[in-house]
C-alpha cells in the first residue's frame, strides 16, 4: 500500500498529461479497493461531470448527474468524511452503463468521497459493485487519502491557480476549477479520438494569439463549436462573440448587418445602428458560412481584417474597431476564388491559420460520447427518467456513416429517445436499434449470388486473434505507443487493453 502511494506521489510531478494521472490513480484504487467500476468527477454548475472512469461504458463522459436525480451522489456529497451508501433500494447513478457485459446491470454496492475546498463541494470519487457487501471491509482512511490524491491530480494537472491569488495554496481544489468550467461551458470540444485530440490541441494553441481562423468541414462537423471554443479560452472571453450567418445575409442588408448604418443612409434607416463588428469590439466574430458572402461587401471585410476600419453605411469617416476574426466554411475557397465568387485577397486573409474540422466517419471513437451527451440533453428536453442505450443500438450509431454529422447524429439520437420515452414515467427508458428509425434497421449487404466464397484457411479463433492483434496494433501506432490513448479510442479500459495487448505479445 505504500509502495503504491508513493508511485502516485511521484505521478503529481511526472510529465504526464491530465487523462493518464486520473487513468493511473483510478487504476491504483482499483487495485485496493474491490470495485466493478470508479469514477473520478467534477462539479460543473451544479452537476457533476466524470473527468475519468473505469468499468463503466464510454458514452459515461459525454454525461452529467444532477445530485438531486441521484440520491447516492447527493449521500455522498453531503457528508463530510467517505460514506458507503447502505440503502440498496436507492437507484445508483450508473445503473445500465456498467462494462463488461454488465451494461443493464443494477449497481448494489457504492461507496464515495466528496471533494471540498474551504467548504464548497467540488467533485467526488465514487466506487461501485454489483456485490452488495464489496465495501464492508474497506478502510474510509484509505479512501480518503485516494480522494486527497485526486485532488491533487487534477492541481497538478493545470486544472486550477485561482488558489495562487486567493489564499492558502495547500487546498486540494481551487475555486478556478468551476471558473474554467463556466469559460468551456460554451465550447466544449468533445471526444476521444486522435483527431479530436489534435483539434482540441490547435485550438488550445490557437486561443493564445489573435489570428484569424479559417475553420472548415462538412455541414454539421461543429465548426461553430470550434470557434466557440477559440473564444472560451482567449484572452478575449470576456468580451462578447458575435456570430454572423453569412448565407442569410442579402446583398441588401449585408453591409449595414456588419458595419452599420446612419439614420437615413437608405430607405428604411429610421434609426443609427452598430453593427456586428462595432458590437464586437474588444472580442470575436464568427463569420459562418463565409463562401456565402456577397462579392459586393467583400472589400469592406477586406479592410476590417488588414486595418481594424469599419465604415457605417452612409458614414464620411471609418470607425477603429480591435476584432478577432474567426471564419468558418463548407466550400473549397480556392475553388471559388478561382470560379471569381470570391476575392483571392480576402481569401488569403481569412486563411492565415486553416482549422479543418474532420467529418464524424472518420472520429468513430467520438459516438458513444456525443451519444451520451445528447442523451443527457434528451432526458432533459423531455422530462424523462434515466436514458440508456442498448449495445446493439450504440453499435448501430458507430457504424453509420453520418453524411449530416454530429448534427445527424443529435437528430436521431433525440428522435430514438423521444421514440423509447412513449409511454415511460421517470424510470430508466432504455433506447434500442427499433428506435432508431431506418439507422437500426440497416441489414448487411448480401453476397453477390455469383461471388466466389471465401476460402477459410483458420479456424475461427485464430481469425479473431489475428484480427484484434492488427487492429491494437494500429491503435498504438496511431497513438506514438500511448496504451491510455489507445484504449480510448478503441472504446477499452485501459487494464483490459494492457492484459490483451499482452496475452497477444503486442507488449512484454
Amino acid at each position: 500500500m505504500q509502495s503504491l502511494l508513493l508511485e502516485l506521489a511521484l505521478d503529481l510531478t511526472a510529465n504526464l498529461t491530465a487523462a493518464d494521472r486520473y487513468e493511473r490513480l483510478l487504476g491504483a484504487l482499483v487495485r485496493v479497493v474491490p470495485c466493478d467500476a470508479a469514477t473520478l468527477l467534477r462539479m460543473e454548475n451544479g452537476a457533476l461531470r466524470p473527468l475519468a472512469a473505469r468499468g463503466l461504458l464510454p458514452e459515461v463522459e459525454g454525461r452529467a448527474f444532477l445530485p438531486a436525480e441521484h440520491p447516492r451522489l447527493a449521500h455522498i456529497l453531503a457528508s463530510e468524511e467517505p460514506v458507503r451508501v447502505d440503502d440498496h433500494d436507492l437507484p445508483d447513478p450508473f445503473d445500465g452503463l456498467m462494462a463488461g457485459g454488465h451494461a443493464l446491470a443494477r449497481v448494489h454496492a457504492c461507496m464515495g468521497c466528496a471533494l471540498r475546498v474551504e467548504g464548497e463541494v467540488v467533485g467526488a470519487l465514487t466506487v461501485d459493485a454489483l456485490d452488495p457487501a464489496a465495501f464492508d471491509a474497506v478502510d474510509t482512511a484509505t479512501f480518503a487519502t485516494f480522494a486527497a490524491l485526486a485532488g491533487a491530480a487534477m492541481r497538478t494537472a493545470g486544472l486550477i491557480d485561482a488558489l495562487e491569488h486567493a489564499s492558502r495554496r495547500q487546498g486540494l481544489i481551487a475555486r478556478q476549477l468551476l471558473r474554467e468550467a463556466q469559460q468551456r461551458e460554451g465550447g466544449a470540444i468533445l471526444g476521444v479520438s486522435e483527431a479530436t485530440r489534435r483539434l482540441r490541441d490547435e485550438v488550445e494553441m490557437l486561443a493564445a494569439s489573435d489570428l484569424t481562423v479559417l475553420v472548415t468541414g462538412e455541414t454539421g462537423v461543429g465548426k461553430e463549436v470550434v470557434a466557440r471554443a477559440l473564444h472560451a479560452r482567449s484572452r478575449r472571453a470576456a468580451e462578447p462573440l458575435m456570430y454572423v450567418n453569412c448565407a442569410a445575409l442579402p446583398d441588401t442588408i449585408a453591409e449595414s448587418e456588419l458595419f452599420g448604418h446612419l439614420k437615413g443612409a437608405f430607405t428604411g434607416a429610421s434609426d443609427a445602428r452598430a453593427g456586428k463588428f462595432e458590437a464586437a469590439d474588444g472580442g470575436t466574430i464568427f463569420l459562418d458560412e463565409v463562401g456565402e458572402l456577397p462579392l459586393s461587401t467583400q472589400p469592406k471585410l477586406l479592410r476590417a481584417l488588414q486595418f481594424g476600419e469599419v465604415q457605417r453605411v452612409g458614414a464620411d469617416r471609418p470607425l477603429q474597431v480591435d476584432v478577432r476574426v474567426v471564419a468558418a466554411t463548407n466550400r473549397d475557397l480556392e475553388a471559388e476564388v478561382e470560379a471569381g465568387r470570391f476575392r483571392a485577397d480576402l481569401f488569403h486573409r481569412l486563411n492565415v491559420y486553416p482549422l479543418p474540422v474532420q467529418p464524424l466517419r472518420a472520429r468513430r471513437a467520438d459516438i458513444p460520447i456525443f451519444a451520451g451527451f445528447f442523451l443527457d440533453q434528451a432526458r432533459s428536453r423531455l422530462g424523462v427518467g434515466a436514458l440508456r442505450l442498448t449495445p446493439a443500438a450504440l453499435t448501430a450509431l458507430s457504424e453509420a456513416d453520418w453524411p449530416g454529422n454530429v448534427r445527424e447524429l443529435e437528430h436521431v439520437v433525440m428522435r430514438a429517445a423521444l421514440r423509447a420515452a412513449q409511454g415511460g414515467g421517470r424510470g430508466t427508458v432504455v433506447v434500442d436499434t427499433h428506435h432508431l428509425g431506418e439507422l437500426g434497421s440497416v441489414a448487411p449487404a448480401p453476397v453477390a449470388p455469383d461471388a466466389s466464397p471465401a476460402v477459410v484457411d483458420r479456424s475461427l479463433a485464430d481469425a479473431t486473434e489475428a484480427f484484434r492483434r492488427d487492429y491494437i496494433e494500429r491503435a498504438l501506432a496511431a497513438n506514438d505507443g500511448n496504451l491510455s490513448a489507445a484504449a480510448r479510442d478503441l472504446g477499452v479500459d485501459r487494464g483490459n487493453l494492457h492484459r490483451l495487448a499482452r496475452r497477444l505479445a503486442i507488449i512484454e
